[in-house]
């Protein structure tokens, strides 16, 4: 994988979705506008002066100016809710200096005021983020989705398999260890391959991204509908994934010699999630959420179209049987907790 190439994607695609969420009359996000047009600029000035190093320059702005103040800001949500608020104010403090704007100013000042009200064991009210810790707050983050956890470790311990190997570029160790071959698979009936390819990746890279994918995606999911729904959710799409690639290629619409990697379990659970939202379209939030999956859907093509190495098909059907999976398997009723938030940041699989 060229990883100049997706870091310039990201670069580019992440501030231009940021100024199109943001950019409205009156909006509070002033300063996300700001970080985004500071990415595009820089991006824009290492294209012309330095075009061969363009990604990882506007991919290094990307990532301290965007993405880091976006977990921040998640995890800082996390800890205001579970009544952490002096955590919460050093981390809104850090945050501001990578956005040192009067909406970070004002989140410092507000959890200062809640911390002070907290050691004085006053009630504050007014404020809709504070409310009773639950145990299920208090787990570790893998702890509440032990699927994904397993999934994580199998898919390492399978990249250690591999590069034992030798060279993980050489694609007669990819055909050793089980990649997607679909003239083996129909011809030579080697249909384990469609389902040992899914852990099989070309390069650390390919395998940071998408395990990066199944970290920020699966938890929530997972304790939205259950481990073991996860799990099937997971497999059966990288199953359909892999036998949607041989079929196409079978009757020529497509060329595949080699394919290998996650991204079709990743996108089923991209899938999943929007079964699993338009099975609970009217559930608090489920619209808004909806919309972030689709966004996801949309930027994922978009880097598809741009990337010969990757395999659209692989994604489309991934992201079709997950679908289906995520409306059928959907519990009829959620939990106490809720529908999880699969788009709380600008992310790409």
């Amino acid at each position: 994988m060229d990883l100049n190439h997706i870091f310039l994607f990201l670069a580019v695609v992440s501030p231009l979705l940021v100024l199109a969420r943001t950019w409205r009359p009156g909006g509070t996000c002033h300063g996300w506008r700001i970080a985004a047009l500071v990415v595009l600029a820089i991006t824009g000035v290492a294209w012309i002066l330095f075009r061969p190093a363009a990604g990882y320059i506007g991919g290094g702005a990307w990532f301290a100016l965007l993405f880091l103040p976006a977990i921040g800001l998640r995890k800082m949500t996390e800890l205001a809710a579970q009544g952490n608020y002096r955590s919460a104010k050093r981390l809104a403090a850090a945050l501001q200096i990578l956005h040192p704007t009067a909406e970070s100013r004002e989140q410092v000042r507000l959890f200062r005021h809640l911390e002070s009200r907290q050691n004085h064991r006053a009630v504050f009210g007014s404020v809709p983020i504070e409310r009773e810790i639950t145990q299920q707050d208090r787990l570790p983050y893998f702890r509440r989705a032990p699927a994904v956890l397993i999934l994580i470790l199998f898919n390492a311990a399978a990249f250690l398999f591999e590069i034992s190997f030798g060279n993980w570029n050489d694609p007669e160790v990819f055909h050793r260890i089980g990649a997607l071959e679909p003239y083996a698979v129909v011809v030579q009936g080697q249909y384990w391959r469609l389902f040992t390819a899914l852990f099989v990746h070309a390069g650390f890279a390919h395998l940071l991204f998408n395990l990066f994918a199944l970290y920020v995606l699966g938890p929530p999911l997972e304790r939205s509908i259950g481990a073991m729904r996860f799990a099937l959710c997971y497999l059966i799409s990288g199953l359909v994934s892999s036998a949607g690639v041989v079929l196409l290629t079978m009757i020529g619409l497509i060329q595949v010699a080699q394919l290998v990697g996650a991204s079709g379990c990743i996108m089923g659970i991209v899938g999943a999630w929007a079964g699993f939202l338009v099975q609970h379209r009217h559930a608090p939030h489920a619209k808004q959420r909806l919309a972030n999956i689709l966004m996801i859907v949309a930027i994922q093509t978009a880097f598809d179209l741009s990337t010969p190495q990757v395999s659209m098909a692989a994604h489309l059907c991934g992201l079709i049987a997950g679908f289906v999976l995520g409306f059928i398997l959907a519990p009829r009723t959620l939990s106490v907790a809720g529908i999880g938030d699969p788009g709380r940041t600008d992310r790409i699989t």
